[in-house]
Formats: structure tokens, sequence, C-alpha cells
């Protein structure tokens, strides 16, 4: 029931967020041994990168949104439109949009 439910909450986000060239969507997946991010352009339906560590905690989030920036950044990536993907925007959530916006990007 609690993945249902998270997973109205992504179509419902999903409905009104959309990522395009200029500013790619920054999706973040939380699972139970891994935590991934992907930069997506919805406008030519292509993922531009993703990063995935194991572990699931706040220090496992700083790391991967520190790596998305640095992605972001090689690819001339300044701004994204971020999709919390159903989850509440606290704790991993919340770590992995800090540490992105630390390096350097704008959500």
């Amino acid at each position: 029931m609690k993945t249902i439910a998270r997973q109205n909450r992504h179509r419902r986000v999903r409905s009104r967020v959309s990522g395009t060239a200029e500013r790619p969507r920054l999706v973040v997946f939380r699972g139970t041994k891994t935590l991934s991010a992907q930069l997506i352009d919805d406008a030519a339906g292509t993922t531009l990168f993703t990063v995935r560590e194991s572990g699931s905690s706040v220090e496992t989030a700083k790391k991967v949104g520190a790596t998305v920036a640095g992605e972001a950044g090689k690819k001339k990536v300044t701004t994204v439109v971020f999709d919390r993907a159903g989850y509440a925007y606290h704790g991993i959530v919340q770590a992995v949009a800090d540490a992105a916006r630390e390096g350097g990007l704008k959500l």
C-alpha cells in the first residue's frame, strides 16, 4: 500500500513537472539498499546521466547530490527541476537537494 500511495503521489508530481534540455528534471529514487538520482530531458526522452550509491542514509545522499552537481557542471547544466518522486521532502531527499545546491545547481 505504501508503494502504491507513493506511485500515485509521483504521478501527480509528474503531471506538473517536466524537464527540458536547458532545465532537465532531477529525479531521486530512494531504495532500501541503494540511492540514485538521474537528470532527465523529458522533451527529448533521454537520460543525461545516472548516479547510484549503495546505502540509504543522509551521508550517502550528500555524496549523491555532490556527484550530481559535478556531473551536471560537466554537461554545462546550471538549473534543474527537482522531482521528489512522491517521497516527502525531508531527510534523504532533502539532503540530495541541499548537496546539489551547495555544488552549484539551481533547483
